[in-house]
């Protein structure tokens, strides 16, 4: 892995991450905030940091990510569940709360590829963005057509 540019493409997807504090959702009706916790899930999962590749791969489809955000109508997946909130305490406690996840996916570029974007939004807090992915479990890669299909 070339560091450089590993660094220099990470830099430069941050400034675009960082011109924008929100993004109307039209099926949410409402603003998607872009902190700094979803920029951070970017590069870690579960308190690990992710390989580089996948960081690399997450940076490159987050501009494909917002202009999904923009203009998605549709919900593809939701799902609920408690998340903790905060460290733990001395007593081996944590605060939790219900976390919603939105999942939004799309065909889009030129290379019509298949993401998936998540939308979390912890109790009844803001909305925020939180991932973003390649919407395909096999192998192969994604095999989309976009005209023949009938003949397949």
């Amino acid at each position: 892995m070339d560091f450089e540019y590993f660094n220099s493409r990470k830099e430069k997807v941050r400034e675009t991450y960082n011109k924008q504090k929100a993004i109307f959702c039209p099926f949410l009706q409402a603003q998607v905030v872009l902190n700094s916790d979803g920029f951070h899930h970017l590069q870690f999962s579960d308190r690990r940091e992710r390989g580089k590749e996948e960081q690399l791969l997450k940076f490159n489809l987050l501009p494909l990510a917002l202009d999904i955000i923009k203009k998605s109508g549709t919900l593809q997946e939701y799902r609920k569940e408690p998340v903790r909130i905060g460290r733990t305490s001395k007593d081996g406690f944590s605060t939790t709360k219900i976390a919603e996840y939105f999942g939004f996916v799309a065909i889009v570029g030129e290379k019509k590829i298949k993401i998936r974007v998540i939308v979390r939004r912890i109790g009844d807090g803001n909305f925020s963005f939180w991932s973003v992915m390649p919407d395909s479990k096999l192998k192969g890669g994604q095999r989309l057509y976009d005209y023949g299909i009938e003949d397949n």
